[in-house]
């Protein structure tokens, strides 16, 4: 069984859970994705990972959460 690095990690979390997730990331050399939704743009999460998304443009925070197709695309 071939074993394979992981290179990019996405974190579909907003609070201090992501926050420990990316912290433990970086340590290890894994790159970060956070994903956000417009109200959430200013948040700690999307600061702290080496990439950020929008997701649901147009819906509320929870609805762009719980958007799959536009979390995957």
């Amino acid at each position: 069984m071939a074993s394979v690095a992981i290179r990019r990690l996405l974190v579909a979390n907003r609070g201090e859970i992501a926050i420990r997730v990316f912290r433990s990331a970086a340590e290890l050399g894994i790159g970060t994705v956070a994903i956000y939704s417009r109200e959430d743009r200013f948040s700690l999460h999307r600061m702290k990972a080496d990439e950020s998304y929008l997701v649901g443009a147009g819906k509320g925070p929870i609805e762009a959460y719980l958007d799959i197709e536009d979390i995957v695309r």
